[in-house]
């Protein structure tokens, strides 16, 4: 003989929020893609931010021991993005680089983009 035990409107009640929680969650996927989507795009721009304290580091000291300016945006661009703006500022103190670079994601073209710069400063050697 088997038992069988009766339904009760407590198992009504669970089988009733499980299929809410699917739905809460079938809700919530499209929000919880949008905040990936932007915690990616913010690491693509600290990343970019990186690159650009690097390059202007290594272009500063570059200008600074006398090479040509055209070579010394050339190192620049190729340590960061070939769309980077180096500029450089040279006297017989110091010599001062600036790069700027507009991050985009490569996902949202038609997203606005942010503008990420750095700049160093070295003595300018004799």
């Amino acid at each position: 003989m088997t038992l069988r035990r009766a339904r009760t409107s407590e198992d009504a009640e669970r089988s009733a929020s499980r299929g809410s929680v699917t739905a809460e969650t079938a809700a919530m996927l499209p929000a919880l893609m949008v905040v990936l989507a932007a915690a990616l795009w913010a690491i693509q721009a600290v990343s970019a931010q990186v690159e650009c304290v690097d390059a202007a580091r290594t272009a500063a000291r570059a200008a600074a021991r006398g090479e040509p300016l055209d070579q010394v945006r050339d190192v620049a661009r190729a340590a960061t993005r070939p769309d980077a703006q180096v500029d450089v500022t040279r006297d017989t103190e110091t010599t001062k680089v600036q790069i700027t670079v507009q991050v985009r994601p490569a996902w949202g073209a038609s997203l606005p983009a942010v503008r990420v710069a750095a700049s160093a400063t070295a003595a300018t050697e004799p």
